[in-house]
C-alpha cells in the first residue's frame, strides 16, 4: 500500500510539473491509471484531495487556477518549485531549531520537524543539534481554537473562507465571507487579518470569537493582499496595541497585573482600589471586559460606554 501511494504522488507530482496549463481533475483522472482504477467519483475526489494535500506538505507548490468557464485546474509551475543552494551557519541553525520548538500543536510540530530534516540534508550543520538546548527559557505558543489550522491553510493557498463570527457586542453570531491574509497572535490571543467581502473592507477578527466550522468558499481572491509589515500594523492596531491618548481607570488591588503593567501612572486611592493611566486605543474596551467588576472606567465617557455596551451584550447572552 506505501508503495502503491508512493507511486500515485509520484505520478501525480510529474504531471504537474510537466504540464504547460492547468490540468483539470477530469484530464488528471485519466494520466494516472490509479485514479482511473478508483471506484466512483466520490472516492476519485477523497484520494485527489488527500493526495494533493501530502504533496504540499511534503514542500511542493501546488496552484488553483479557475478559467472563464469556471472549471478549476492545477499547475505546479517549475520555477515555483525549484530552491536555490541552502546554506545555514551555526548560528542560524540553532535559530531554526528553536522557531521549531516554539509550536507544540501535532499539525504544526509534525510540519517543522520535517522542515527541519529537509535543511538537514540540503546542508543543515552535521555538528548542529536544532533541537538541543539553547537556554533556559523554552518559548511556546498556544493554540486553542480550531479555527486555527483551516485559516492557516486558507492564508497558504489564498483560499476565500466563510465562517461564523460573534462580536463583542453582538447576542448572536452573524457570517463572514473573508480573504484571509495573515494570522498574528497578541497578548496570548490569535487574530485573522483579511478582505471582508460583504463589509468590502479590512477588517480583523479574533480567533477566539469564531464559532463552528471554517468553509472553503471557492478560489481567487478579489482584493489585493498587502505586504506583511501593513497586515501586523493592522492586527496590532485592532488588537489595542496602537495607541494615541489615555484612558483612566479603576482597578481592584491586587488585580490586573496586565493593565498594571501599560500604566503610564498608578496612584492608590485606598479601600481597596487604584487608580490608572492607561494608553487608549482601538480593542480596549474588549480587553477591559475580560477582567469583569475588577475594572471600572472613569474616562474617556466613550470608552466607559462601550465597555457597558459589552458587558450588556454578555448578560443578554
Amino acid at each position: 500500500m506505501a508503495i502503491a501511494k508512493a507511486e500515485r504522488l509520484m505520478n501525480l507530482a510529474l504531471c504537474l510539473l510537466g504540464a504547460r496549463r492547468p490540468l483539470s481533475k477530469r484530464e488528471l483522472r485519466e494520466s494516472i491509471e490509479a485514479y482511473l482504477e478508483a471506484g466512483s467519483d466520490d472516492s476519485f475526489n477523497r484520494m485527489f484531495e488527500r493526495d494533493k494535500d501530502d504533496l504540499r506538505e511534503l514542500g511542493l507548490v501546488i496552484e488553483t487556477v479557475e478559467n472563464l468557464d469556471g472549471e478549476v485546474g492545477y499547475l505546479a509551475r517549475r520555477d515555483s518549485n525549484r530552491l536555490p543552494p541552502i546554506t545555514l551557519d551555526a548560528e542560524e541553525a540553532a535559530a531554526l531549531g528553536l522557531a521549531a520548538k516554539v509550536w507544540q500543536q501535532a499539525r504544526l510540530a509534525g510540519a517543522a520537524s520535517g522542515a527541519l530534516q529537509k535543511l538537514r540534508a540540503a546542508g543543515l550543520p552535521e555538528d548542529v543539534d536544532p533541537y538541543g538546548a539553547h537556554g533556559a527559557l523554552e518559548p511556546r505558543i498556544p493554540v486553542h481554537e480550531a479555527a486555527f489550522e483551516p485559516l492557516m491553510l486558507a492564508c497558504r493557498d489564498r483560499r476565500p473562507v466563510l465562517f461564523d463570527y460573534r462580536k463583542a457586542t453582538a447576542a448572536r453570531p452573524e457570517p463572514r465571507h473573508v480573504e484571509p491574509w495573515a494570522l498574528e497572535c497578541w497578548r496570548g490571543h490569535w487574530y485573522l487579518a483579511g478582505f471582508d467581502r460583504d463589509r468590502g473592507a479590512e477588517r480583523v477578527f479574533r480567533l477566539s470569537r469564531i464559532t463552528g466550522r471554517v468553509r472553503s468558499r471557492g478560489t481567487g481572491f478579489t482584493a489585493p493582499v498587502p505586504d506583511v509589515v501593513t497586515v501586523r500594523e493592522t492586527v496590532a492596531s485592532w488588537a489595542g496595541e496602537i495607541a494615541d491618548r489615555s484612558a483612566l481607570i479603576r482597578l481592584r488591588s491586587g488585580a490586573g497585573y496586565p493593565l498594571r503593567a501599560k500604566a503610564v501612572k498608578v496612584r492608590e486611592l485606598g479601600d481597596g482600589w487604584d487608580e490608572l493611566e492607561i494608553p487608549y486605543g482601538h480593542g480596549l474596551d474588549a480587553w477591559l471586559v475580560e477582567f469583569g467588576p475588577d475594572v471600572v472606567v472613569l474616562e474617556p465617557a466613550e470608552l466607559r460606554a462601550d465597555v457597558v455596551d459589552r458587558l450588556r451584550a454578555v448578560a443578554e447572552g
